[in-house]
């Protein structure tokens, strides 16, 4: 589960957004440096509480499991290998993992996510996995993760943390064999790159995955990089609904990587690239991803979300 939010005030401000605009480069001698800058650019810190609140529209049996079976695939997890699973969320890896017999320590600061998770093992009788309140900054061998601890670990769509490489060898440090992880191509799964690049933001795109490419390999460590393509069928009651979407999601991508008129001119494009893209939604009413009913109104094409599986032997 990834532990960033935005914060924003009722008219779409953010006011805990650092004055000066920072422009990430990709070109600079110490890549975590750069990351640490680029997260406090984009938005204010998550916490806890956010995912409390999510939790209950979450449910692994609604995860996307050609996601789930593609990470799985390429983690290669030996039959019987014990496994780490950090930022867990309600067990979209865990779940699976523990039905086939491996040993599972499913780690997640929020708890009403962790509820969730622990609803689902009851249900299935799972006991493999172990539901662990623990956040990424945790001081993790007092909860128990100790070196070596495990002889995988993995990090599914949850590592946009403050500081990437101490989650990276924190990670490292804890899996005997392999360590897997996600991270978007772009800055965010929440960011559709067709939009941005259409309102003249396809200089912020982001490319988080190369920093933790570029960290690992400065580390002396072998990463390999694979591709996992995610749907997302978007629906909406109104064009305006699909306009505040929208928003958010530029706020989201931008940040204070770009200054309020550029902002502006961005979102003065979206009403018209709205307008020329969304359609009838043929299934309106018909339960979607989630299990509600799907909106009266769609994106032409759907949009979808890279995610960069990357992975390194010890």
């Amino acid at each position: 589960m990834v532990e960033n939010s935005i914060h924003e005030t009722p008219d779409g401000s953010h006011p805990d957004k650092p004055a000066t605009a920072f422009t990430p480069l990709l070109t600079t001698h110490d890549w975590n440096e750069e990351w640490k800058e680029l997260q406090k650019a984009r938005r204010a810190a998550d916490d806890a509480s956010h995912w409390d609140k999510r939790a209950a529209t979450f449910g692994s049996k609604d995860a996307p499991n050609p996601y789930v079976e593609r990470f799985l695939d390429l983690a290669g997890i030996r039959p019987g290998e014990s496994v780490l699973d950090m930022g867990c969320g309600t067990g979209a890896l865990s779940v699976p993992l523990g039905a086939a017999g491996h040993p599972v320590v499913a780690a997640d600061f929020s708890q009403g996510m962790l509820g969730v998770l622990e609803g689902e093992l009851a249900e299935r009788g799972i006991v493999s996995v172990t539901p662990k309140l623990m956040s990424w900054e945790d001081d993790w061998a007092a909860h128990g993760v100790l070196h070596g601890s495990a002889d995988v670990a993995v990090a599914s769509r949850s590592i946009a943390t403050a500081d990437l490489k101490d989650s990276l060898m924190r990670l490292t440090d804890a899996a005997r064999r392999r360590v897997c992880i996600t991270l978007p191509t772009g800055g965010s799964p929440r960011t559709d790159e067709r939009v941005l690049t259409a309102l003249g933001l396809q200089n912020q795109l982001g490319r988080d995955y190369l920093y933790a490419f570029a960290i690992l390999a400065e580390e002396g460590l072998k990463p390999e990089v694979s591709y996992i393509e995610s749907a997302r069928p978007d629906t909406f009651d109104t064009p305006e609904e699909a306009y505040e979407t929208f928003s958010r999601m530029v706020d989201d991508a931008v940040g204070s990587l770009v200054t309020t008129a550029e902002r502006d001119a961005a979102l003065a494009r979206l009403r018209p690239w709205l307008a020329d893209n969304l359609v009838e939604n043929p299934r309106a009413g018909l339960p979607g991803r989630k299990g509600e009913p799907e909106k009266r109104l769609a994106l032409r094409e759907p949009r979808k979300v890279t995610w960069a599986f990357i992975a390194w032997d010890k």
